[in-house]
């Protein structure tokens, strides 16, 4: 588990990235990452993010590779 201060931190940094940082993240993030940690509550945050940047495109899945 994060500390309120670590949660805070991964939110600041979810919001300063790019959608292609976010799709590269969601494809290549370690099994267990703590952004996707459903009980650190980051997870809803950064797919509701990824979402509203238009998400995973065939175009950003080009981009970032496998």
């Amino acid at each position: 588990m994060l500390t309120d201060e670590q949660k805070q931190e991964w939110r600041e940094r979810i919001v300063t990235m790019s959608q292609t940082e976010m799709a590269r993240l969601q494809r290549f993030a370690p099994s267990g990452h703590v952004v996707f940690d459903r009980r650190n509550g980051l997870c809803d945050f950064f797919h509701n993010r990824f979402k509203m940047l238009g998400g995973m495109t065939p175009q950003v899945s080009k981009a970032i590779g496998r």
